[in-house]
């Protein structure tokens, strides 16, 4: 069985549009019986950013060889995934910072790139990462002041993930009469790239 890992950093929980929108992605592969869901809330999981005693710590393990040390957890799971799908608001022209510390323990030589005194490989199992957003302000895909994306298809190459795909709906805000209709539009395309995947696989 496929494992799909569904990294939610919706700030807002059950309010968040962006959560709407993974739900209904998510929910394809959940009536799927050829994948099994695995569901991270990182607001329920401790993850520090990586100081000097956090990265000190982790270097003394993997010195030591103590892979099965707790602290490659995150990394260890992200790795083993076949499909990412990660739910998350724009924030600060970004990604939340707690999804930026997650990221700091998932990128580990060893378990999801390599080096061989070279070069860098990616060792990640996954075949495609699926980032679904929302943003408030009236920033389109593409734009130079979006930089969550251009951040995470960049750590898809370096985990040697090849496809990303990104599922958006913006301008929420400032066109709030408009804001329900992007949302469901958002969500159908969701429906639609799921549908698509399976196909695939």
């Amino acid at each position: 069985m496929k494992k799909l890992l569904y990294i939610d950093c919706c700030i807002r929980g059950e309010q968040s549009r962006t959560k709407i929108i993974s739900e209904a992605f998510v929910n394809v592969f959940r009536r799927d019986r050829n994948f099994s869901v695995e569901t991270l809330e990182l607001d329920k999981f401790p993850a520090s950013p990586l100081g000097h005693y956090e990265y000190q710590h982790r270097e003394a393990l993997l010195a030591q060889g103590r892979t099965d040390d707790s602290v490659f957890d995150f990394a260890r799971q992200f790795a083993a995934a076949d499909l990412v799908v990660v739910a998350a608001p724009f924030w600060d022209m970004g990604i939340p910072a707690k999804l930026k510390i997650y990221f700091e323990n998932v990128s580990v030589c060893g378990f999801t790139f390599g080096f061989d005194g070279e070069r860098f490989s990616g060792l990640c199992n996954a075949s495609q990462m699926v980032y679904i957003t929302t943003r408030g302000m009236d920033i389109a895909d593409g734009s130079v002041m979006e930089q969550a994306s251009p951040y995470l298809y960049a750590l898809t190459k370096f985990f040697g993930i090849d496809n990303f795909d990104m599922v958006s709906a913006y301008g929420l805000d400032v066109r709030p009469s408009e804001a329900e209709q992007a949302v469901a539009e958002a969500r159908a395309r969701a429906v639609s790239l799921a549908d698509t995947m399976l196909q695939r696989c």
